[in-house]
Parts: C-alpha cells; structure tokens; sequence
C-alpha cells in the first residue's frame, strides 16, 4: 500500500522551474531515500507534498490526503512527523519548552525514549544549541508521537559521526516495527545505510527510481592509489574503468617512499585515481599486482553516479576510456586530497 503518492508534480516559482513534472510513490514500511545534490528541488517537492506550497500542475496524497484539501491534511498530519532542513525554533525557549508545546499539538508517548537516545540539552536555550543539539531536538519531535510516516530533509546535517550512526540505526529499528520513512539527502553514502529505494532528482525532474542495491553496483568505487615505481600504460584499463587518470609523482616520490619504508625500491611514485564499476574481485586481482604507498577505495561519490549515469546527453563517462597521463607532479601538487 503507497502512503505518498506524487503525480507529475510540478512547481515554478516565476520563470524558475523548481520541480518539474515528476511521479513517485512510496510504499508502507520502507526507508525512501530522495537524493539529488543542492537545489535540485528536494525541499520544494517535500513541502508541496506536505501542503505547505501549492503545486503549479500535478498532485500529491500522502496518507490518502490531498496535499491541497487544508482539512484532510490537518487530520493527515496527526499521523505524520515532520523535519525541515535547518529546523528553526524559538531561541529563546529552552528545549524542554519546545517538546512540551509540541507535545500539546501532537503527543509525546515515545519522549522519553528519544531523549534517551539522542540527548539533546534540554535545560539551555536554543540559541545556546549548536547545530548538531538542534538537529537532536528536531529528530526527538519528529518521532516522539509515534507517527505513522515521517518526512525529514537532510537529517543528519550536523550531527557527528556517532551520532549519525545512532540515527542510522534508529530509523533501521522503526522500519522494522513498520514505520515509513522518506528523507531527503545529497550524500549517497548516508542513505545506501539504510534505505531500501531511492529516487534521484535533478534539476527539478525525477531521473531514476531503483532500489539501492541496484543503485550501488551502477555508482561502483572510487579508487585513488600511489603506486611504487612506474605504472605501465596498459594497467587498470578496461570497460569497467572510468575517467583513469596516472600521475607521475618526481619532487616527493623520495619523501613518500620513506615515509612507508621503500626508501631505495624505485625513484618514483606513481598516482592513480579511476571509478570502477565492475567485480570487484577482478578489482582486487588487478590491485594485487602492485605495491603500493598508499591506497584508498570508497563508494563513489554522488557527483560520480550524476555524470556517469544521469548526465547531460553524451556525457556519460561509460563511453568515454581516455586515460589522462601526467608526466611529472610539480611542486606544491594536491597529493594529500
């Protein structure tokens, strides 16, 4: 059963196309990721879902509620918890203050659960928060009644590391007990945590909509090594390689080299940086061949997925295996990046 309903909405403000034209649904009990990086116009579609703008064309239903019919949006929202991006409250009110008037709207039968959990300082002033204290507070409101869906845009912004697992972990746990959750983010590595979908947004029109493992084996990993000695041109190239780039390293290859005790093994170092899309076993027999100073690989970046998959027309980094080459690092080169 679909708890949000999108039907080629679209929203303009003036000549500015925010959203244009876009359809998704989300299903009870799953995590929904909505990614796309800044100004894509995730925060435009969450609030017009919402019923906080009205739609140029096009519909959303969430909870079987008409965003534009006030009243059965008001009933809906008993039922909903809500974070905005940057969430604002009275500085001048302590926290406690906040949960109590949001508790005399909507309930707060899970407060005390979630103050344990995310422990944001109840007792100061808001305007005493930091970032990351105010974030806590707007995740405790949004759940602390117990809702059926919540909507959140950019959730963990500003929380530290362990807190952002905490969060991760948590939003886990409310799936499991049936909770529907749908947030907004533009960093691909929080949500393949713990979404089950995905839709990615750009320039205001929907691109895909997929599951995150599908998601995943086509974003692939970025790899960035520095290799002992010379690279031969032949390496790493291949169909599931893409924008290769080697870079010779002169001035500091003796500095590198004896900082990982290979002092005297080779005069240079050589630098590679590609995203791989293919087995990553294949991946590990062709890394094996080499020694190496140092070498990292991660998931590739949001912007990689962007270009590679759901870039302009004949930008796709999939047709294009050039290899740049770079005979010598001068001085002052970014190696630390």
């Amino acid at each position: 059963m679909s708890v949000i309903d999108v039907t080629d909405l679209t929203k303009h403000y003036g000549e500015v196309r925010a959203v244009r034209g876009i359809n998704f649904s989300v299903e009870a009990g799953e995590v929904f990721g909505f990614l796309g990086p800044n100004g894509a116009g995730k925060t435009t579609t969450i609030r017009t879902m919402l019923g906080l703008l009205d739609p140029t064309a096009g519909r959303a239903t969430v909870l079987n509620a008409d965003s534009t019919d006030e009243r059965a949006m008001i009933e809906a929202k008993r039922s909903i918890g809500y974070l905005p991006a940057n969430p604002a409250f009275d500085d001048g009110a302590t926290g406690r203050e906040i949960l109590d008037l949001h508790a005399s709207i909507k309930g707060d039968d899970r407060r005390e659960e979630l103050l344990e959990l995310f422990e944001p300082p109840l007792d100061r002033n808001v305007r005493e928060y930091s970032s990351g204290n105010v974030q806590k507070l707007g995740v405790v409101q949004a759940f602390m009644h117990d809702p059926e869906l919540v909507i959140m845009d950019e959730p963990t912004s500003g929380l530290d590391p362990l807190m952002q697992q905490r969060f991760n972990e948590f939003v886990r746990a409310e799936r499991e007990q049936g909770v529907t959750v749908f947030f907004s983010s533009h960093v691909l590595s929080e949500v393949r945590r713990v979404c089950d979908r995905v839709a990615i947004l750009r320039e205001g029109e929907l691109v895909t909509t997929e599951a995150i493992e599908s998601l995943l084996d086509r974003s692939g990993k970025f790899v960035r090594a520095r290799i002992v000695g010379s690279v031969e041109p032949g390496a790493f190239d291949g169909d599931a390689v893409h924008g290769l780039e080697r870079t010779r390293i002169d001035d500091r290859a003796g500095e590198l080299l004896a900082a990982t005790g290979h002092e005297g093994d080779a005069e240079v170092v050589t630098e590679v940086r590609f995203t791989y899309t293919g087995d990553i076993n294949d991946l590990v027999t062709e890394l094996g061949k080499h020694t190496y100073v140092d070498l990292d690989v991660e998931e590739a970046p949001l912007e990689e997925v962007f270009m590679r998959f759901y870039g302009p027309e004949g930008s796709d980094d999939s047709d294009r295996q050039s290899t740049r080459d770079v005979e010598a690092e001068p001085s002052g080169g970014d190696l630390d990046a």
